[in-house]
This record gives structure tokens, C-alpha cells and sequence, in this order.
């Protein structure tokens, strides 16, 4: 993943987070919002009562690599926020859950 595509600004965070565009399952709250720009972004959180910064470090890396190597809707902006439960869950797991929910987010979108 490009440093182009993060997000890591709190303010284009919250400015996302506030459009209420959210889908969620057990493990992962995506807030989106549509763009006009062909580049997508991505901000990805991991709350600190979640683990220390070792392990946030690596559920971080993990999520750009599953994002690098799936297809998703790339005309939209993504803040990617991990939940607790995420630590009991194998990277197939992870990987599984979150190309789901972005499958969804993807077909949600292609209606509108």
C-alpha cells in the first residue's frame, strides 16, 4: 500500500466518520464515503484497549496486506476500525471476515 493512499490526519478521520456510512460485523467497523478522485484512501485504527503496540502493529500490517492483495471498490475513501475480538482470530480468519465485508460494502455501492 502507497503512503499516498493512507489516511492519518484525526480530522479527515473524524470528517468521515461522521457521514454515518457504516457496515460492521464481529470484528471490523468500515465507515466509508464516496470520492471523485480516482485514488482510494484508507485509515485504519486499532483502539489501544485493544492490545499493546506490538500486536496493533501487526493487525495493522495484516490489514494493508489483505487490502493489497483482494480487489475492493477503489472510488471510495475507508476508515477501517478493528474490534477486541480480532486478537482470537487466525490471519485466514481475518482475511476471510474482511473481504466479506468489503465484498458487501462493494455491491451496496454498485446499486446506488
Amino acid at each position: 500500500m502507497k503512503k499516498i493512499n493512507i489516511i492519518k490526519k484525526n480530522e479527515e478521520f473524524q470528517k468521515i466518520i461522521k457521514q454515518q456510512n457504516k457496515y460492521k460485523n464481529a470484528y471490523y467497523n468500515i465507515y466509508i464515503t464516496i470520492k471523485k478522485e480516482k485514488n482510494y484512501r484508507i485509515g485504519i485504527s486499532i483502539p489501544t484497549k485493544t492490545a499493546n503496540a506490538v500486536n496493533r502493529n501487526k493487525i495493522k500490517r495484516q490489514v494493508k496486506n489483505i487490502l493489497d492483495k483482494n480487489e475492493f471498490n477503489k472510488e471510495l475513501d475507508y476508515i477501517i476500525i478493528t474490534n477486541k475480538q480480532i486478537l482470537n482470530l487466525t490471519y485466514a480468519e481475518k482475511e476471510k471476515n474482511l473481504v466479506e465485508l468489503l465484498n458487501k460494502i462493494g455491491e451496496k455501492n454498485e446499486k446506488k
